[in-house]
């Protein structure tokens, strides 16, 4: 009976092993399914690019499936924003979103703001490239500036919507150099393709963006790229830096993603587990090489404390600036 009953326990042991066995190799299915990724803008700008790349890690990283990408565009993310906030949730949702947005919270007196939504992460930074056709009579940065100091009017600065760091950019530049940034000729583009026509067609003096957005122009000799807003030389290129050229100034645009509010914490934790997957991912960080982004990623506690210290810096640049009172 004994001898039996150790032969049943070793049959029941080895069956248990098994199907741990079976259980452990079997591939762990998505964590996110049918996940709607918002960009605020449209297509071909920083915030798309960012919402496609996560897109794409997170579907061959196995982190997502059924992911979708909606543009929104207008009012420097700001209608997104407050379509994301009414939305009724069918699926888990982001939003992309970034230091423009703020600004344009403000400059737009927008009734929705970032308060209406729960900070997930930052993502990267990217700095700012200033670029001219390649036919432009402005060579470099110091025949901009020339021609600015001559006449502030005459020179039409072409960037992102109203209030956002393109323009908080072309203020304190302005601002360093000595002229009145309420002097600068602001032009507000949705971004992307349309902020690529208007700098092609000559219809802005300069163009202002990330510099990967304008990368295929420069590649293709229909751009020139005069100044970049990094502290050194990007990798790659020989775009001299505004600190090079005599304009003591740095600066950064950063890019992030957004959950609603009302997402439970369970949903919340999966989220936040699968973006920090995403960003860690070799996948991931190739893309940042690529694209020149700067990995400045922060889970959502760091990025809401980040937040709040941003949000009271742009706004009191903004009035610096007289672009609000």
């Amino acid at each position: 009976m004994g001898t039996r009953r150790a032969t049943l326990f070793k049959g029941l042991f080895t069956a248990a092993a098994l199907i741990a066995g079976t259980v452990t190799a079997t591939p762990s299915l998505a964590e996110l399914k049918g996940l709607e990724i918002i960009a605020p803008a449209s297509p071909g700008g920083g915030w798309d690019q960012h919402a496609r790349t996560l897109q794409q890690v997170l579907q061959n990283q196995k982190l997502a499936s059924g992911v979708q990408v909606s543009n929104i565009p207008g009012a420097g993310g700001t209608i997104g924003l407050a379509q994301f906030v009414t939305a009724k949730k069918r699926n888990p949702a982001i939003l992309v979103g970034g230091q423009i947005m703020l600004g344009a919270i403000v400059t737009n007196k927008s009734a929705v703001t970032l308060d209406q939504v729960a900070p997930l992460a930052r993502l990267t930074g990217e700095y700012t490239a200033i670029v001219v056709p390649a036919d432009s009579p402005i060579k470099s940065f110091g025949d901009l500036l020339q021609k600015f100091k001559a006449d502030p009017g005459s020179v039409s600065w072409g960037g992102g919507s109203a209030g956002g760091s393109d323009q908080i950019l072309a203020g304190l530049i302005a601002k360093t150099v000595g002229i009145d940034p309420a002097k600068v000729n602001y032009v507000a583009t949705a971004g992307g393709g349309e902020l690529l026509a208007s700098a092609l067609g000559g219809h802005v003096t300069l163009g202002m963006g990330g510099y990967n957005e304008f990368a295929p122009q420069f590649q293709a000799g229909k751009l020139r790229a005069i100044a970049v807003s990094a502290p050194q030389r990007l990798p790659g290129t020989d775009t001299p830096t505004l600190k090079e050229q005599g304009v003591d100034l740095e600066f950064v645009n950063w890019r992030g993603i957004f959950a609603q509010a009302n997402a439970k914490p369970a949903e919340m934790k999966e989220l936040q587990e699968a973006v920090a997957k995403a960003v860690a991912s070799p996948e991931w960080q190739d893309i940042l090489k690529q694209r020149g982004w700067i990995d400045q990623y922060q889970p959502a506690d760091q990025f809401a404390a980040f937040l709040k210290e941003d949000r009271a810096r742009i706004e009191g640049t903004l009035k610096d600036i007289g672009v609000t009172k």
